[in-house]
């Protein structure tokens, strides 16, 4: 194991490689609504209009109005980019297990930045799609950044090093955003095509990255603690890919007691309800502010700002302070709060109430994960908490690859407002399940 010194350096060293990596992730996110209007009027003959020209039948008998066609197609482009990174990310940290870190990290960086290229030349639907599948295949590199926190502290500490995960993804929601809309907002003025700067500065980021990694990483994993046999570790990733063996908690099976194994069930079908649900509507969300109050991607940007600040706040002045005893309660809280959330957006026609519903939807959303996962941390001794933990994510990867596809072709048929409505009433499942388990169990979760 580490010593103190190394442990602190490595976990600085995560969090300055994945704060690169988030500020370059996300400052796409304020973009997509834009970008889907750029390729609707300039992929004449390509694959947007194919698109189109195949869907035109359906729309013209439900009565979709074209604007919504976007949402469909990022809907699609944000379910496949989620499904590739679920499938690829145990089968790159099965690798990792055998041949270590970092080398597997530097071929999945140099993986990001080809997605980052191809997008900066992405004059075509069809170009753009192809960056989105490179990158994720490519996205192992954050469940690479937990094995490294796991190989160098110690289990009472661990939960140092995944806090600065943590911060690091916090920093980089609010700030990412914000400069790919600044960078687009300014490029528009400029010759050329106005992604193209946004995408060069998620180049750069990458570049700088790699250099880091390279030069500044030491390996985390040594040949002495590595797994001998590729063929094993990759069969147990093929585990966290089984969708069955997935909500059975297999890995578990005969090392864990059965009652326990029921509970990690239940909070496993609570996460995956919750983020099939979630991140469906998070998907949207852009579209909606662009579609139905014209944000542009530089508002888009401040919205993220501001949820991200909110965040920011909670998990740092209220979330990590939660007492063991509390968390359960909290997380049934945080669940309850996200269903007016979406009805409030979804129902706003005026920005007061939109921003009443972003708010509830921040609060919410700084809860429930941190939470949730805390509650599963509880089950299974060191040895076996890490394929606790590891189902536990996949299960929310899962959700998130399906939840974006679901959310928008039901957006794109019935329109914003039904879509949040349902979305919110049909959330009251997961917080439902999670309170009457808690009851049966008199909280002892």
């Amino acid at each position: 194991m580490a010593t103190k010194s190394s442990e602190n350096v490595t976990g600085y060293v995560v969090f300055i490689s994945l704060l690169f990596d988030l500020l370059a992730f996300t400052m796409i996110l304020p973009l997509f609504p834009s970008l889907l209007d750029y390729y609707k009027q300039n992929d004449s003959g390509g694959l947007y209009q194919w698109l189109e020209q195949h869907i035109s039948v359906f729309q013209k008998i439900i009565g979709v109005p074209d604007k919504f066609n976007g949402v469909l197609f990022g809907g699609i482009l944000g379910s496949l980019f989620s499904f590739l990174q679920f499938a690829s990310s145990p089968i790159l940290g099965g690798i990792s297990d055998v041949y270590g870190r970092k080398p597997v990290m530097i071929i999945c960086l140099v993986g990001i930045l080809s997605s980052y290229i191809i997008w900066s030349k992405a004059t075509t639907f069809s170009l753009f799609v192809w960056s989105r599948i490179i990158g994720g295949l490519s996205k192992g590199n954050v469940s690479l950044s937990m094995a490294i926190v796991t190989d160098v502290y110690v289990p009472e500490k661990r939960g140092r090093g995944m806090a600065m995960i943590g911060i690091a993804f916090s920093v980089g929601f609010v700030f990412g955003p914000m400069i790919g809309a600044a960078y687009a907002k300014w490029s528009h003025g400029q010759e050329g095509d106005w992604f193209v700067q946004p995408a060069l500065l998620a180049v750069v980021l990458t570049i700088i990255n790699i250099i880091f990694i390279t030069f500044v990483f030491k390996e985390s994993l040594p040949k002495k603690n590595r797994a001998s046999s590729v063929a094993g570790k990759l069969s147990e990733a093929f585990t966290y890919i089984n969708v069955i063996d997935l909500f059975k908690f297999k890995l578990l099976n005969g090392v864990v007691p059965s009652e326990d194994i029921k509970k990690l069930r239940t909070l496993g079908t609570v996460y995956f309800i919750y983020l099939f649900l979630y991140s469906g509507l998070e998907f949207t969300l852009t579209f909606l502010t662009h579609n139905k109050f014209g944000y542009t991607s530089m508002q888009q940007g401040w919205m993220f700002f501001g949820i991200g600040i909110t965040m920011a706040i909670l998990q740092g002045g209220w979330v990590r302070r939660i007492p063991p005893t509390h968390t359960a309660k909290t997380a049934t809280l945080g669940l309850l709060l996200i269903v007016p959330s979406f009805i409030c957006v979804g129902m706003a026609e005026s920005p007061p109430l939109l921003i009443f519903g972003l708010f509830l939807y921040a609060v919410s959303t700084s809860i429930v994960v941190p939470c949730m996962t805390t509650l599963a941390s509880h089950f299974g001794s060191n040895a076996h908490k890490g394929k606790a933990m590891g189902t536990f994510r996949s299960l929310g990867a899962l959700a998130r690859a399906v939840g974006p596809v679901f959310a928008s072709i039901l957006y794109w048929s019935v329109g914003p407002r039904i879509t949040y409505c349902i979305g919110g009433i049909l959330l009251l499942q997961p917080w439902f399940l999670l309170r009457k388990t808690l009851k049966n169990t008199k909280e002892k979760i």
